[in-house]
């Protein structure tokens, strides 16, 4: 029998967690290569980390809220599983030695553990793409010092790595969007949207936080930036397609006019198996691709008027990892201030734009960003930034 290969997951209690505790289940009980779970860590739902934990055994569950540790400890008492509280403990346990960490700690709060796992040579499926994009460049040199490999778990990164093949004769990488649940609405629709409708994803299950910005395509957005670092490709080489039935994930274009593309089912567990068992593929029960009964696979451009966030992404790549820092966190900020009702939905763009207008005319555009400390202070003006424009300016929305 194959040696179990062990993993932690970071974030187990969200949406990706919870599909990587499914795969990792289907896969043992098919015989596949068996996994053992080292650690499960969470952000505040103690009763859910706990039930968890009873299920699959990790050594150490770890709750960032260091105030729910009680409730956790209680949960566990006797269960002779390992607890810890605190974003130290959170950051602390990525280290502990495993096979694989799975970084899916929703927002800039997961980059402190993403970095630590590298730095200690452990490979890294990362579903976190904020982590890349306010740390990509800190993260790919620690990478390469370490040894540790860096997987993509999104569905598109995932079927652009499953296509590239080793890169060679590269034109150009198109990743795709659904278009979300706005991909035919107006301006003026879209301006009077609630959260609960900007969070109806029509092909994506997902937390509330990737669905609002998938409904403003700033995932996407996220996306592009990520894979200009993880492809080491030029923005200019990548395009977004918007493709509504998320069938197409990602592709690959050579200069011999061959397109390469990778298709399944829009379920996360596909590429997350894919990132856990590489560089083999592990038995999952997504439903297979029936393309005779799909019958057709529709692409159209993205309209920038309505979803503006390619462009800034765009801009914010050319501004460098400062730019980019500053784009995840003020849309960090303002994505939460519409879900508290505190502002329009196509505040949430414009408040990006405003950020990043500020960051590249003011004296911070130079910071290089190789530290945790200068990541965090812009990530911090972001925010900062953000809640002051949203605070002048309370009723812009769809101005």
């Amino acid at each position: 029998m194959a040696e179990p290969r062990r993993i932690s997951i970071m974030g187990s209690t969200g949406s990706i967690g919870t599909s990587a505790l499914d795969v990792v289940a289907q896969a043992n009980a098919a015989g596949d290569t068996p996994f053992e779970i080292v650690v499960l860590a969470a952000g505040k739902d103690a009763a859910a980390l706990a039930q968890q934990a009873l299920a699959v055994r990790p050594e150490i569950a770890v709750i960032a809220d260091e105030s729910q540790l009680p409730e956790l400890q209680e949960r566990l008492a006797g269960s002779g599983i390992e607890t810890a509280g605190g974003p130290s403990a959170i950051t602390e346990s990525a280290t502990r030695p495993c096979d694989r960490v799975l970084a899916a700690i929703v927002g800039a709060a997961g980059l402190a553990s993403t970095l630590a796992a590298v730095r200690q040579g452990t490979d890294v499926a990362i579903a976190n793409k904020e982590s890349i994009v306010c740390g990509g460049k800190l993260i790919l040199s620690e990478a390469a010092k370490s040894g540790a490999r860096i997987l993509p778990v999104d569905s598109e990164h995932s079927g652009i790595f499953q296509s590239i093949g080793d890169g060679r004769s590269l034109e150009k990488l198109s990743i795709t969007a659904s278009g979300g649940p706005f991909r035919t609405a107006s301006l003026e629709q879209m301006a009077g949207a609630t959260p609960a409708e900007a969070a109806a994803h029509p092909n994506w299950a997902m937390g509330i936080k990737n669905s609002i910005d998938s409904a403003t395509l700033m995932n996407k957005a996220l996306e592009f930036i990520e894979a200009a670092y993880l492809f080491d490709v030029d923005a200019a080489q990548i395009e977004v397609l918007v493709h509504p039935q998320s069938i197409i994930h990602g592709m690959a274009h050579f200069n011999d006019g061959s397109v390469i593309a990778q298709l399944s089912m829009p379920d996360m567990r596909a590429p997350i198996a894919y990132a856990l068992g590489w560089p083999d593929r592990l038995t999952t029960n997504v439903a297979r691709l029936d393309l005779a009964a799909l019958g057709r696979l529709d692409f159209e451009p993205v309209d920038p008027a309505r979803f503006p966030a390619i462009k800034l992404a765009r801009y914010a790549i050319s501004l460098g990892t400062g730019g980019t820092t500053v784009l995840n966190s003020a849309n960090e900020a303002a994505v939460s201030a519409f879900i508290a009702g505190q502002c329009g939905f196509l505040d949430i763009s414009w408040v990006v734009e405003e950020a990043l207008s500020r960051f590249s005319s003011g004296n911070m555009a130079s910071l290089a960003c190789d530290t945790l400390d200068e990541i965090a202070y812009l990530d911090q003006f972001g925010r900062d930034t953000a809640n002051e424009l949203l605070r002048r300016a309370p009723s812009r929305a769809g101005g």
